[in-house]
């Protein structure tokens, strides 16, 4: 039994949700689009892998966690930077010690979920903090762009009682290919459904999953709710059958309103399981890719806050074809010379100012202004020379709109292009991009959430930078759509 415990799980998804029965309507003429029913998450143009983890992180990490944090980890099969450790922009955008033990993981959608296992296994000192983030691209007109969905969701596991404890696990590898992305082609290949699911079972479900349970002492009938990707429909109903599992299995929920989430799929699955348990309850967690991890959690707390259920619930739905596309980078259009900006970011300013901006991290002035960016001289009237500064973090401060303008005149992927004065509750005012509008723009006074996000593409030479932007602090609730 490990003396590691779970402290938190929380799931994030990004405001859109496309809804299939546009993609059967737009692709009926070449016999594609999938059965139309459900809907995948879609991410916005300045949301990718690392954001999405960023923004899963925060639900789980409050400001006493945050100083106690020893490792973090960040997961993923589509991290928009090779040889750029993104574990590192994550420390900074949460503002962790930077001399916390960081790792990125990926090469296989179980990377999550291995990660968490080592963490509830570890002997390391801390709490130790799992990120996972996706955002896969795919061909048009396959199932994996219609099905695979776009989220982040985090772990936090530490010492001492926590949401869920760790009664057995077990591991298996077969490189079984269900599907593959090459680096050369940076697209996945499919292989036949029944092929997958049935070697899928028999090779890799059942075995991992009966030693998992045989380590954990549990059988089939005492496990209560099941966090089973499923590389295919039917995978888990064929699996359960001769297991004895009886638990429905939550994966299946999100891959109906949120698509298949790949490596963040079974985190943000054990985020919904933990929300729809109560103390006493066994859940059965898998991680699948090229084999597979299975864990048995004995839930030890009840979950008040639905955090991650609320996710699955919002969203906005979106019903354009060609706006999907293009969200999804498969609809190159020609933006025109407003686009053809040189956005280069030079390394020595990144370096310079990096993990202030990264973390949004502002100062307060020796007369107790509050400012971003800390300029050489306060901005204050009443300032007669250079001041030292306090550093303050305005990601979690409250904030509201003090104005805003909708342009079509500046470039942006996904027009139109909001900014204006946000108003912190701590007297800073900053300049800044509105992100996540849909419908009616936000009127001065409404409430805004900061988000890490995407700040600028340098398309020549295909770099990112990161900061943070305002969004509506409440997203709807939308119901899916009828087929």
């Amino acid at each position: 039994m490990s003396a590691k415990s779970l402290h938190g799980v929380g799931g994030y998804l990004p405001l859109l949700r496309f809804e299939q029965a546009t993609a059967k309507s737009e692709l009926r003429w070449a016999g594609l689009g999938g059965s139309g029913r459900g809907r995948r998450a879609v991410a916005g143009w300045d949301e990718d892998a690392l954001t999405q983890a960023v923004e899963a992180a925060r639900l789980v990490l409050d400001a006493g966690a945050a100083g106690s944090i020893s490792r973090v980890t960040f997961a993923s099969t589509s991290a928009p930077f090779l040889d750029r450790s993104q574990a590192g922009i994550l420390v900074d955008a949460l503002q962790l010690d930077p001399f916390v033990d960081a790792l990125d993981v990926a090469g296989t959608r179980r990377c999550a979920v291995a990660a968490l296992l080592r963490a509830l296994q570890s002997t390391t000192e801390g709490l130790e903090l799992i990120a996972a983030g996706e955002k896969r691209q795919a061909r048009p007109g396959g199932g994996p762009h219609l099905t695979w969905g776009d989220g982040g969701a985090a772990a936090l596991v530490g010492e001492g009682p926590g949401v869920a404890r760790l009664l057995g696990a077990a591991s298996i590898n077969r490189d079984l290919l269900d599907s593959y992305t090459t680096a050369g082609i940076g697209l996945p290949y499919v292989t036949e459904e029944r092929f997958v699911r049935d070697s899928a079972v028999a090779e890799v479900y059942a075995p991992v999953i009966r030693r998992a349970m045989a380590a954990a002492g549990v059988q089939g009938s005492d496990i209560a709710l099941a966090v089973v990707p499923e590389p295919v429909a039917g995978t888990y109903a064929a699996v359960s059958r001769p297991l004895g599992l009886k638990a429905p299995n939550i994966c299946s929920d999100i891959a109906v309103e949120a698509g298949d989430l790949g490596a963040a799929m079974p985190l943000f699955g054990l985020g919904l399981a933990l929300e729809r348990s109560v103390p006493g309850d066994r859940l059965l967690l898998v991680g699948f890719g090229n084999g597979a991890e299975a864990l048995i959690l004995e839930v030890t707390a009840t979950v008040r806050e639905k955090l991650t259920a609320q996710a699955l619930a919002e969203g906005q739905p979106l019903r354009n074809y060609s706006r999907f596309l293009s969200l999804t980078g498969m609809l190159p259009l020609e933006w025109g010379p407003r686009a053809e900006v040189n956005q280069k970011t030079n390394a020595s300013v990144l370096a310079r100012h990096g993990r202030e901006m990264h973390g949004f991290v502002g100062g307060r002035d020796e007369r107790g202004n509050v400012q971003f960016p800390k300029t050489p001289m306060p901005v204050s009237p009443d300032s007669t020379g250079p001041e030292d500064y306090v550093d303050v973090v305005l990601r979690d401060v409250p904030a509201q709109v003090a104005s805003i303008t909708a342009d079509r005149l500046n470039f942006t992927p996904d027009p139109p292009f909001y900014f204006g004065l946000v108003q912190f509750e701590n007297g800073a005012r900053v300049a800044m991009e509105i992100c996540d509008v849909e419908g009616n723009t936000p009127a001065v006074g409404d409430p805004l959430r900061m988000r890490f996000r995407i700040k600028a593409i340098d398309r020549q030479r295909d770099f990112r930078t990161y900061f943070w932007k305002g969004a509506p602090a409440k997203r709807s609730v939308s119901a899916r759509e009828k087929v």
